[in-house]
């Protein structure tokens, strides 16, 4: 079985320039963990996910035993995602981008998303331009449905 068999076509990505405002605004509406970057000829360029943007927000513990005032609540995560909404999320994917073609299989990217701690996968052309994400969730049913 291959990634093709499985891929997901109708997906939406970001802008490198595009904020994380925007980011958090498509993921929320369409109920995605994150999403493929890609620059303008659709190349794709990093992944940035819910997680990327939670450690953005959320201080290291060695940087809150600096911090003289430190108190554990949710007002200084506000206050931080306040900070980052307006900045690119060029500044915060993940680079390179893990990403697989349509002919490799599904073993290939199930090992992946094991080894990678993957949640999604996008599937890129011979140019590196985006042509789906590939899911867990879409590896198993696939597996399940077509005999792997």
């Amino acid at each position: 079985m291959k990634v093709k068999d499985v891929l997901i076509r109708d997906i939406s990505a970001v802008f490198e320039d595009e904020t994380v405002e925007d980011f958090v605004r498509i993921c929320s509406m369409q109920s995605f963990s994150g999403l493929p970057v890609v620059d303008e000829n659709m190349v794709v360029v990093g992944y940035i996910s819910e997680n990327d943007v939670i450690n953005a927000a959320v201080p290291s513990y060695f940087s809150l035993l600096q911090s003289v005032s430190f108190l554990p609540d949710t007002h200084q995560l506000v206050q931080r995602l306040q900070k980052i909404k307006e900045h690119t999320v060029s500044q915060y994917m993940r680079t390179p981008a893990v990403t697989v073609k349509e002919e490799d299989s599904l073993i290939h990217v199930a090992d992946l998303i094991i080894r990678r701690r993957l949640k999604v996968v996008p599937v890129v052309d011979d140019q590196g331009r985006l042509v789906g994400i590939v899911t867990r969730m879409g590896v198993l049913k696939g597996a399940m449905e077509k005999g792997g």
